[in-house]
């Protein structure tokens, strides 16, 4: 069999190692219109931060490599231009111009994702994207050898966070702005616990700019961003907009594609061809929490459709199930672990949802070093079925998401979390851990034992009767404005003196010692709600 892959590193050069394994005999070519085949995309801007030293640590297998040790052709430099179909053969487009054909038996697309931008006509070394290696050598090179001292990052999105950090790691003097035309950073979580990410940001004298989108970039001595309201000047600008399906290869060769491009392709990454499979960050998948066709280019995913493509091409059984979109950023010394729907993503498919908020420490107080921990999860009304979840602190943030995405993928409730036997130690956790904590919060919520309420809703209330039982130096170090204060120790000695004809909005420091405030003043026959996440949330 003679199967040709168009792209390499992470789905095509996945895609034909594992075909190699499967069959010794095959010929099997990849086609790289750039100069690396198999590179960490993933570890870009931590070369451009100079966190990753050398390039060559970025670049995970060579054609030389592939060729010894799988027996693997791989061709850089030439560009597959055609598919023609009916003949089962492409044409490609070597670096001096010359055009030839190559015929196959199954094709393999892993075109990847390109950038946007909407500036292309403007030609400047100024203005760049990241995508490949030798974009991130431009950047760190252009930084090295140039005064550089106002930096602009166009999009807050994944990429744009990380390049903020790596430049302020490379020059902590260089003044970096983030301009984001959305209302809060990072698109996949919610607004609240975006407010993290910006505080995080801006306390290492990154500056964010939001609601803000850029209309026209002029190239003048320095470059100036006019944007939507008012403009700004910088040396040097960074696209992070997002990235598009790079697709023209299938459009062209009439396969089924999506309305915002990208390939369309069956369980066991097929296109609408059958001898065509396509993967990776081109391709639309399926979001299994919602069972509706969706967008999520990540490199885990696209490793597992390797395997898949790979199984099916040879027959082995195989399907990719779809995306639920785990994934973890790191934002200085904080993590952001991100999985399953947000609450926008719930409401715009009618989901009844509600969320749960809460803030343990990383492990028992007691053994030095432990960290506040956010964890919102978002889980079914009714059932409790966990929907999604954004975790975020310094300590266990990985191991926390990858729990959560295990539950979410298998479609566990707040019952299976709250009876999770998970390892303890007191380095690591707590014998109840944080993951048994959001469990039993929410089964506390279905059955009755609590009502909760956010900070966003209480602070739009009119004349809302807060309560706060945090203790006395808790209290003078910082405080709800108007909030009544009685120390949870002291509260039901306190009773009478709350009203007993409205609403009481409790909050402690995370959310724990509220709830059982709560539990005490329903038992004395008051209305009480315990606001989510507690002071050190708001």
């Amino acid at each position: 069999m003679k199967i040709l892959i168009v792209g390499g590193v992470a789905g095509g050069a996945t895609t034909a190692t594992r075909l190699r394994r499967l069959d010794e005999k095959s010929e099997i070519i990849i086609f790289d219109r750039g100069d690396y085949v198999s590179f960490a995309n993933c570890g870009l801007p931590y070369y451009v931060g100079n966190v990753i030293k050398t390039k060559d640590k970025l670049l995970l297998q060579t054609p030389k490599s592939f060729k010894e040790r799988f027996n693997i052709d791989v061709r850089l430099n030439e560009e597959v231009i055609k598919v023609l179909r009916q003949d089962q053969k492409i044409q490609i487009r070597k670096k001096d111009g010359n055009i030839y054909e190559e015929d196959y038996d199954k094709l393999v697309l892993s075109p990847g994702a390109e950038p946007i931008n909407p500036f292309k006509e403007i030609k400047d070394e100024r203005i760049q994207t990241l995508r490949t290696v030798n974009d991130a050598v431009k950047i760190r090179e252009y930084l090295e050898n140039n005064n550089i001292k106002d930096v602009a990052i166009i999009g807050g999105g994944y990429i744009g966070v990380e390049m903020a950090e790596n430049i302020n790691n490379y020059n902590k003097d260089t003044k970096i702005t983030i301009i984001e035309k959305a209302n809060h950073l990072i698109g996949p979580i919610d607004k609240d616990m975006s407010k993290f990410v910006q505080k995080v940001l801006t306390k290492n004298n990154i500056k964010v700019v939001l609601e803000n989108g850029v209309k026209e970039i002029n190239n003048n001595n320095q470059l100036e961003i006019k944007l939507e309201n008012g403009k700004i000047n910088v040396d040097y600008i960074i696209l992070c907009i997002g990235v598009r399906p790079e697709s023209k290869l299938a459009i062209d060769a009439g396969l089924n594609v999506s309305e915002k491009g990208s390939i369309i392709v069956n369980e066991f990454m097929k296109t609408s061809d059958t001898d065509i499979y396509a993967l990776g960050d081109s391709v639309q998948v399926n979001n299994p929490i919602i069972n509706v066709p969706t967008y999520i280019p990540l490199a885990g995913p696209a490793n597992k459709q390797a395997r898949v493509v790979a199984n099916n091409i040879y027959n082995k059984p195989g399907k990719y199930e779809g995306t639920i979109g785990s994934s973890i950023l790191k934002i200085f010394e904080n993590n952001l672990g991100i999985v399953g729907l947000n609450e926008n993503t719930a409401k715009q498919n009618n989901i009844k949802y509600k969320t749960m908020i809460i803030s343990p420490y990383s492990h028992v107080t007691y053994y030095p070093g432990a960290t506040q921990t956010t964890i919102k999860v978002i889980y079914e009304e009714n059932t409790g079925k966990i929907l999604g979840a954004q975790v975020w602190g310094k300590e266990g943030v990985d191991k926390l998401t990858d729990i959560l995405a295990v539950a979410i993928k298998h479609k566990m409730t707040a019952d299976d979390l709250a009876d999770f036997e998970l390892s303890y130690a007191p380095p690591f956790s707590s014998a109840k851990s944080p993951i048994n904590l959001v469990g039993n919060a929410i089964q506390n919520e279905i059955d009755g034992m609590v009502e909760t309420i956010t900070w966003e809703e209480v602070l739009k209330l009119e004349d809302a009767f807060i309560l706060d039982v945090r203790t006395e130096e808790e209290y003078k170090n910082g405080h709800i404005e108007n909030a009544v204060h009685i120390p949870l120790d002291e509260l039901r000695e306190n009773i009478n003196k709350l009203p007993t004809d409205k609403k009481i909005y409790v909050y402690c420091h995370t959310g724990l010692r509220s709830y059982i405030a709560t539990r005490i003043l329903k038992g004395n026959n008051l209305d009480a709600v315990n606001i989510m996440g507690g002071y050190y949330f708001y």
